[in-house]
């Protein structure tokens, strides 16, 4: 007897592929051939016993955790609290983008000259958000925690698709040093060389977008009573990105809206599949495979928060 199990969804390099629902059918099915030989003759006959045939449907569904109190992060963990050295990133961070759009307003003012700075600024603003979809996307599929330079973004970014809401919990400059220290050693010299305010205005807005991407990011996940006024209206006019476009980036198959500054990108990204297209490239020519084409680990699935119920 034999045994075939057959799968309603193969795996391919497609990532998308099984991905549709959060519910995956898969259907076993047992096939047995048995041999008959009749005696009054000579010649042996073979027939398949049709009544083996057995199809089982079964549904495996991702599992589901709870976070209690006593498992869940702490609202209090000291890694989520800002340090001394995250507040200084961050007021070297803002202070050479202020250099940057000072230069910027100066120059403007010195040569009459404001609708190139502003068109500039626009351009910078709008492809901040380009470039935090493609940085977002390349930390959530490839390296790990070991990776050089941005290992910690790494494991950090894993540990946010299984607690989102963290992100909602971390203190202000903890959330933003990384990207502060990048931007100041990225910005400072080109204060330092520029001085057109076309250069300093594109600068200064794409960088400060950049910087205070994660805070974009930390309201997308911010309920709406909770947030400021002006952030409800922000992203209600699709100038941040908004709670509901972002909310979809953590649902299955987590494999789109990346884009984490306006979202204006998103649509085009995904309507296009330009990641998929570039995690193709990637594979057939490094053998790399991202993390969105397997099936979402334990990492990967999103742990619901609940109060404990009172006991008495």
């Amino acid at each position: 007897m034999s045994s075939l199990v057959q799968h309603k969804c193969l795996p391919s390099f497609h990532h998308q592929v099984c991905t549709k629902n959060t519910i995956i059918h898969r259907i076993r099915v047992n096939c047995s051939a048995t041999t008959t030989t009749d005696t009054p003759t000579t010649a042996t006959k073979s027939k398949p016993n049709a009544n083996q045939l057995i199809i089982e449907p079964k549904l495996a569904r991702p599992p589901i955790k709870v976070v209690t109190d006593a498992n869940r992060p702490m609202d209090n963990d000291p890694s989520l609290e800002s340090t001394w050295s995250h507040r200084a990133w961050v007021t070297v961070g803002c202070t050479t983008l202020l250099i940057s759009l000072g230069e910027s307003i100066k120059g403007s003012v010195d040569m009459n000259m404001w609708v190139e700075p502003i068109v500039a600024g626009w351009i910078g603003y709008i492809l901040a958000d380009l470039g935090s979809g493609v940085y977002h996307w390349a930390i959530d599929n490839y390296g790990d925690e070991s990776t050089p330079l941005v290992g910690g973004q790494i494991e950090a970014f894993q540990g946010h698709h299984k607690w989102p809401w963290t992100i909602t919990k971390r203190q202000f400059a903890n959330n933003l040093h990384s990207l502060a220290r990048m931007v100041t050693f990225v910005v400072l010299p080109i204060n330092l060389v520029f001085h057109d305010p076309i250069v300093q205005s594109f600068v200064g807005v794409c960088a400060g977008c950049i910087m205070f991407s994660q805070q974009f990011h930390a309201w997308a996940h911010g309920t709406k009573s909770r947030l400021p006024p002006l952030v409800v209206a922000l992203q209600d006019g699709g100038v941040l990105v908004s709670r509901s476009q972002h909310g979809a980036h953590h649902r299955p198959p987590y494999n789109n809206n990346y884009c984490i500054v306006s979202g204006v990108w998103n649509e085009f990204l995904d309507k296009t599949k330009a990641f998929e297209v570039m995690e193709m490239i990637l594979y057939f020519k490094l053998g790399v495979r991202p993390r969105s084409w397997s099936e979402p680990s334990s990492e990967w699935i999103e742990e619901i928060e609940i109060a404990s119920q009172s006991q008495g």
